[in-house]
């Protein structure tokens, strides 16, 4: 049985396990079960990384995927999709205006994460596949993506402890890497330095879970402060 998160109703069956799909937002479990032939579906998770966006609404081809406008550093639960090429646009929210689209390659019963990244008139999509696998008995697993477009290389490290994640520049990003669950604070330091870049403090990384921890905002001198770099945290799987 399988439970996930997720603002499309539609069900994914044929999975097994117990865990729960989340995402910046946390809004419910809802229990996915169905003897219902279902047609061929993807999760995909939607995240604001722009630091120029304006509050924003998804929708793939026609269909909007949230119920609430979300603003940089937000998005929305894994939502289930329909596979193949689909058209992935964001809209100003409450309107139809684009901000930006493109089209994606879904594939049946594989998990996609979309952040949407860089600056006004250089908007870009940046599409991960997300490899889920149940940690380990007493482990957590985190991966990094750097998505600030000027900010130098960096490293996702445990603060007093050790790198988890080495050297990523802008869009580079790791695989989820196992860590013993526990409460941690997270440090993104310029590549191979001491140089703090932005800090997630007392973050607990719980046994069974998945997240992905990325790197926003702008580095340069002067940016509002509403801009400027800084650290987000998603839960994107829990299992129990």
């Amino acid at each position: 049985m399988m439970k996930n998160v997720q603002q499309n109703s539609r069900r994914w069956a044929g999975m097994v396990g117990m865990m729960c799909l989340l995402a910046v937002s946390l809004s419910s479990c809802l229990k996915n079960s169905s003897t219902n032939v279902q047609p061929p579906i993807a999760l995909l998770s939607v995240i604001n990384a722009s630091p120029d966006a304006p509050a924003l609404d998804f929708y793939l081809n026609d269909n909007k995927a949230n119920a609430y406008p979300f603003g940089f550093g937000n998005g929305l639960d894994y939502l289930s999709a329909y596979t193949g090429k689909r058209n992935a646009t964001f809209t100003i929210a409450g309107t139809k205006t684009a901000y930006k689209a493109d089209t994606l390659t879904l594939n049946q019963n594989r998990y996609y994460s979309l952040f949407l990244a860089n600056t006004a008139g250089h908007e870009e999509f940046v599409v991960l596949s997300d490899t889920i696998n149940k940690p380990a008995d007493t482990k957590a697993a985190i991966r990094f993506i750097n998505l600030s477009p000027d900010a130098p290389a960096a490293d996702l490290v445990i603060k007093n402890g050790a790198t988890v994640v080495a050297n990523k520049s802008y869009k580079g990003f790791s695989g989820f890497v196992p860590v013993t669950a526990t409460k941690y604070t997270l440090e993104i330091r310029q590549a191979g330095t001491t140089t703090v870049l932005a800090t997630l403090t007392d973050v607990p990384l719980n046994n069974g879970s998945l997240y992905t921890v990325w790197l926003q905002g702008l580095a340069a001198a002067g940016v509002p402060d509403a801009k400027k770099l800084g650290a987000k945290i998603q839960t994107n799987v829990y299992y129990y």
